[in-house]
């Protein structure tokens, strides 16, 4: 499209899927700042940034976890329609929601990243303590004690936080966009 050729990258949805406490957050806005330097044009949607306002409607039921899935792969579309690279960075915890919005775009245009992570390494990094309330009871309907958690079987991109760095992860992240042509040349810089 016009826009990919302006931008000098084909747009794209990574989409972020991890337990609470996985890394998903820190990766994305790494990897924004990453392919920002790069001249990149790219944004992110975070649970935090979009509970707090368009889905501040909604709670943790699953019904209420499905609307906010689809509201926020929308959006994302939007954005790459607009030709951005879309990070999108979700617990999403059921595959049906993810697979959903995987078949609403172009074939290659969603790169499914399982930020994946063991359970006692989330709790031990969680410094809202909310695996903490979940256990007590606290808090209800909690992904990964709770509440399901269901991976993805086949990620384009399957990142172990546990075991690697967050620089790591981003460099596996660039790697694949510029094995698999999604992101032309990212090291070169745009020329008139």
């Amino acid at each position: 499209s016009k826009r990919e050729f302006h931008n000098q990258h084909k747009s794209v949805i990574l989409w972020f899927t991890g337990l609470s406490g996985a890394g998903k957050s820190s990766i994305a806005l790494a990897l924004e700042r990453k392919l920002a330097e790069l001249n990149k044009q790219v944004y992110v949607l975070d649970g935090d940034n979009i509970r707090h306002g368009l889905n501040s409607d909604l709670g943790f039921s699953p019904e209420d976890r499905e609307e906010n899935i689809r509201r926020v792969g929308e959006v994302a579309k939007l954005f790459m329609d607009a030709g951005m690279i879309t990070i999108v960075s979700f617990i999403s915890p059921y595959k049906r929601d993810r697979n959903k919005i995987r078949q609403t775009v172009n074939v290659g245009k969603f790169v499914e990243v399982f930020i994946d992570c063991n359970i006692k390494e989330c709790e031990r990094r969680d410094p809202k303590g909310l695996y903490a309330k979940a256990r007590s009871g606290e808090i209800k309907d909690f992904t990964g004690i709770s509440a399901p958690y269901e991976p993805p079987s086949k990620p384009e991109i399957h990142l172990k936080t546990d075991e690697n760095t967050i620089d790591e992860s981003v460099t596996a992240i660039i790697n694949y966009l510029e094995n698999n042509i999604l992101v032309s040349s990212l090291t070169c810089q745009k020329t008139l």
